[in-house]
């Protein structure tokens, strides 16, 4: 066996020379993370920012196991070993560091984002530009977690000798391949490009209200091959990114999120329109949900069955205000004709003559 140095004139064997070189290095990285660690916390309550509380959260972590991990690998250096101990051993570091670092990237990522989902709240009575905003950064946040993640597992598999001999032997058939490997990736190549057209053009964007398949409901989710659609009866309807592309769709926010309301009742002739425009300004002037934008109230049918068409037509902020606010005026206003002028709900005429009793034979 292999001596050098002694404590205590013992001599000292050189794998435990090496196990304490090891051990120094990573107290030295978990000292080095704490004081880190303690530097954020003094400062976070100091300075009351989004960045600082963000990183301690995400990054406390993995930076625990990259620093120790780092001066372990810078360690190596100056430890005493045959190659074939120091090769497995600096690879497995190596794999490791590639590894934490991508983790320390993508949770970057996630503190930026907590700093613009912030910034861009989407409780704003008008989001309109948040909405558009978050729409861009979600997907753009998952696309750069994908290339870290690609990146990372190509970097791994390329360190090891196989995988590059592989590698070599594969690019003569690069021709062949690609082919092949554009058909067989062709839908999921139309979704991620149908994943930037919407992330740019924004047709949809996070939060927006939607008419799909005949379903009202939010746009919860955009990731970069489908769209997560909020039901308001809370399910979920999962549609392929590309649905929102090729196929028609009913966006209710793409300007703005103010919207009308209407509300129709079939009543019978005699009903009087103008108490009804009085209750209606009444009832609209006592209601929180209503903007003050439009307050109308119209006849704008006759039917075959004798009754008319009235329209009560008002407007509110957002689609969930409009139609608490149609379901409102609805009970408000048959409530207010029951009451006072139930003559002239809807109803069936029939005539009666005189008949000539005569013309009946007994």
């Amino acid at each position: 066996m292999q001596y050098i140095d002694q404590i205590f004139g013992y001599p000292i064997p050189l794998f435990f020379k090496n196990l304490i070189i090891g051990l120094a290095a990573v107290l030295l990285g978990i000292l080095i993370k704490f004081i880190i660690h303690k530097t954020f916390i003094l400062l976070s309550r100091w300075w009351d920012f989004i960045i600082i509380k963000s990183t301690i959260k995400h990054l406390r972590r993995p930076v625990a196991v990259f620093i120790p991990l780092l001066l372990l690998n810078f360690s190596l250096t100056i430890m005493v070993m045959e190659p074939e101990f120091r090769l497995p051993i600096a690879k497995a570091l190596e794999i490791a560091l590639t590894i934490t670092f991508a983790l320390i990237l993508v949770r970057l990522i996630n503190v930026l984002e907590d700093y613009f989902y912030l910034k861009y709240d989407l409780n704003k009575e008008n989001n309109l530009k948040e909405r558009k905003i978050r729409t861009q950064l979600q997907f753009v946040r998952k696309f750069i977690v994908s290339l870290i993640i690609l990146i990372t597992a190509a970097i791994i598999l390329l360190s090891f000798e196989s995988m590059r001999k592989i590698g070599a032997g594969l690019l003569t058939g690069v021709g062949i391949g690609g082919i092949i490997i554009g058909f067989a990736a062709q839908k999921s190549l139309g979704n991620l490009l149908a994943g930037f057209q919407i992330a740019f053009t924004q047709p949809i964007r996070i939060d927006d209200v939607l008419i799909v398949e005949g379903e009202w409901g939010k746009v919860e989710e955009i990731t970069l091959t489908y769209v997560v659609v909020n039901i308001w009866d809370q399910r979920r309807l999962i549609l392929p990114i590309t649905y929102f592309i090729e196929k028609p769709f009913q966006n209710w926010t793409r300007v703005s999120a103010d919207l009308l309301g209407t509300v129709f009742l079939y009543l019978d002739y005699t009903i009087p329109i103008e108490p009804m425009r009085q209750e209606m300004t009444r009832l609209l002037t006592l209601n929180p949900l209503w903007d003050k934008r439009v307050n109308v109230v119209q006849v704008t049918d006759s039917t075959k069955d004798g009754a008319i068409e009235v329209r009560f037509l008002m407007s509110a902020s957002n689609s969930s205000r409009a139609f608490d606010l149609r379901c409102y005026v609805r009970e408000a206003m048959i409530s207010f004709i029951q009451n006072h002028y139930p003559e002239s709900l809807p109803k069936k005429r029939l005539e009666f003559r005189d008949i000539d009793k005569s013309s009946f034979r007994p």
